[in-house]
């Protein structure tokens, strides 16, 4: 039996400059953590030779082509796993569609479990770029890269998107103080909203395409994660708040589903009660709402929200690992 432990993410500035659309032409950058909640992928031999799984569905099949599951089929083709296998999928919060790049952490895990299972060792580079392979290139999803790498190496880091698919990951560099601060003060919301990301983010792609307007756009948001990042080297924490809220100004402009009357409505009362800049996480529409504000703001913001969950999160330092081996 082999289990995999593997983070799901938070990003803060630069989302979508991870789309092939924008960073074939121009460099893209993103500010991004992972969070200390998991998604586990356990994998374990199954005698009779069959596949079972077991996620939100459960499937008993005879052969890889027969799952309906697509990331778990194509994973298993890539891997050139027969069958014989049993793989199950538990999440420590809601998983999909809820802005916290669920869906690369499921691929991520699972071919860290797989290959463990076949007795292979696997960099976080590998990971990602096998992640990438399976949903970008074979699955055709209208992704960026930017999920797949953040779980796969974990931390606290910028991320810079070349115009021939490398992805290179530099970890932020700050006082442990900073970070600290950084992350005492991130209030995150739960929405009780799903929804699905490949409409936003095959609109936004298509924008970026087509539209000048919002190519420059992107490339203002690109700026904020460099900005972000400076004031994070040098320690000061004062301009935070304002990028955060500039670059979700910007963001809501990208595509029509990024949000809605009542996101635009909560992230004012969370203004109007101290929180200094937000977003929604991920492509938008749903999902977490995150607030940036002074933490003696919290609790005004959660009691002016009551119909948003509050849900503590931390900074994880790592990204996917094996956590648990029995032959």
């Amino acid at each position: 039996m082999i289990i995999s432990k593997t983070p799901l993410r938070m990003s803060f500035v630069g989302g979508g400059s991870d789309l092939p659309s924008f960073y074939e032409r121009s460099e893209g950058a993103v500010i991004t953590s992972t969070i200390d909640k998991y998604i586990y992928v356990t994998v374990n031999k199954k005698f009779d030779g069959d596949i079972r799984l077991s996620y939100s569905k459960t499937e008993n099949v005879r052969r890889p082509e027969r799952i309906k599951h697509p990331i778990v089929r194509e994973v298993l083709r890539k891997l050139n796993i027969p069958g014989g296998v049993e793989i199950t999928s538990i999440a420590d919060i809601p998983s999909k569609g809820t802005g916290l790049g669920s869906s690369s952490a499921f691929t991520v895990g699972l071919l860290n479990a797989l290959q463990a299972y076949n007795r292979q060792f696997s960099s976080p580079r590998s990971l990602a770029k096998q992640a990438c392979e399976i949903e970008m290139d074979i699955l055709k999803e209208p992704i960026g890269r930017q999920d797949q790498h953040s779980v796969a190496y974990g931390g606290f880091n910028k991320m810079l998107f070349h115009e021939d698919h490398r992805v290179s990951v530099h970890p932020v560099v700050c006082l442990p103080n900073t970070k600290r601060d950084l992350e005492k003060n991130i209030l995150l919301l739960y929405t009780g909203i799903s929804r699905k990301a490949s409409g936003v983010l095959s609109e936004q792609s298509a924008n970026l395409d087509k539209n000048k307007k919002l190519f420059t756009l992107m490339k203002k948001m690109v700026a904020l994660a460099h900005d972000f990042h400076t004031e994070l080297q040098k320690n000061a924490l004062g301009g935070i708040g304002d990028i955060l809220h500039t670059g979700w100004m910007y963001k809501k402009e990208m595509a029509t589903g990024i949000t809605s009357p009542d996101i635009d409505r909560w992230y004012t009362v969370g203004r109007q009660n101290g929180a200094l800049g937000g977003k929604v996480l991920g492509a938008g529409g749903g999902g977490f709402l995150m607030f940036y504000a002074p933490l003696e703001r919290h609790e005004a913001i959660v009691k002016a929200l009551p119909k948003l969950r509050p849900v503590p999160v931390c900074f994880e330092p790592e990204g996917s690992k094996i956590i648990f081996i029995h032959e």
